[in-house]
């Protein structure tokens, strides 16, 4: 059985390589035709150019642009969809630019005669790390398909729903989450500002977080999904209080940011098989290469589980395509154990 390849996807993403990405990656067929047609829409004054470039069990995926060089607003994308479903009643349209630098993925949720468009943006020079999470959702194993290659049209219908049906974040989420982060942002010393404290907590917890979606997609040392509890526990047996210098720090700026061979020995054994994610979230931010004026140094001193509990379900509130709190307790294996005690310019 095949699984979704994270670094093969993010290529074709970062270079508007659509097709490929849907064909080669996600297990989606080409559409029966691939030309590309222009229509009027008289009442917006504009004229909008589209091609097929996927298509599963009746459902088309679709590179929308228009004469315009910017993204089309909200109302723009409603009048286009409701002309191309019209013709292709199962869709998802990708609107591009016709620079191709910005992208906008639509979907719309039909329910009883109710319509809620679900929009999704990607940029140019953007890791891909929050699109990629929902498009492998949408991935589809040969194994899935029938003796005569098809697969459920409902299975198609409800796989574009998980990934895409991302409800906006709730008030009582956003207030949690938003106390939880500043208890962190008030632990980390030595940064001279408290603006760059700020920032620092949401660098790490957002590294968290996506790293808590690798391992529960199976992305991680063979398939681990409790990777980071597994090697939380093997920290505490060598040291107490080095997970994040010992562990994470490597974990970050020679597991996912090296590919494997210029990893060290040691490295491998210790991280285990992990994919190289080539930037995003792990490269060495900005805080960590020069964190503070000279003689000042940054350091983390309290374990986040105690500041920083994300046991919400994510995965309504936060756009990851997983309901990351239902499945992973960020506050469980990470802060009841791991003090963060490293200075965060010394990586």
């Amino acid at each position: 059985m095949t699984k979704f390849d994270l670094r093969r996807s993010r290529a074709h993403l970062q270079q508007f390589a659509f097709r490929h990405l849907f064909i080669e990656e996600l297990g989606w067929s080409n559409p029966p035709h691939r030309a590309s047609k222009s229509w009027p829409l008289e009442k917006l004054n504009l004229t909008f150019t589209y091609q097929p470039i996927a298509q599963l069990s009746g459902v088309l995926v679709l590179e929308v642009t228009t004469n315009q060089n910017t993204l089309p607003n909200a109302k723009t994308c409603a009048a286009i969809h409701e002309q191309i479903s019209s013709w292709y009643y199962e869709n998802m349209l990708i609107f591009v630019n016709q620079a191709r630098t910005q992208s906008l993925w639509y979907w719309v949720k039909r329910t009883d005669r109710k319509k809620s468009p679900r929009s999704h943006y990607y940029f140019k020079g953007q890791s891909g790390d929050l699109i990629l999470s929902k498009l492998s959702g949408m991935f589809f194993d040969l194994s899935e398909f029938d003796e005569h290659g098809h697969v459920n049209l409902l299975e198609v219908t409800r796989r574009l729903h998980d990934a895409l049906d991302i409800e906006p974040i709730t008030k009582k989420f956003y207030l949690e989450y938003k106390d939880e982060h500043l208890n962190l942002a008030e632990q980390i010393e030595g940064l001279a500002h408290d603006s760059q404290r700020h920032w620092y907590a949401s660098v790490l917890l957002h590294r968290l977080m996506f790293i808590y979606f690798l391992q529960k997609k199976g992305f991680l040392d063979r398939g681990n999904q409790d990777y980071l509890a597994s090697k939380l526990a093997q920290s505490r047996q060598r040291a107490v209080d080095r997970f994040y210098k010992d562990f994470l720090l490597p974990l970050f700026f020679e597991g996912f940011a090296l590919p494997p061979e210029k990893r060290s020995d040691q490295t491998k054994t210790m991280l285990g098989q992990i994919p190289y994610l080539n930037g995003g979230l792990f490269l060495p931010h900005e805080l960590e290469i020069n964190p503070t004026p000279v003689g000042q140094t940054a350091s983390l001193s309290t374990p986040v589980g105690q500041t920083a509990n994300l046991s919400t379900p994510v995965g309504q509130t936060a756009s990851l395509s997983t309901p990351v709190g239902q499945t992973a307790n960020l506050s469980t294996p990470v802060g009841q154990t791991a003090s963060l005690s490293t200075p965060v310019g010394q990586i």
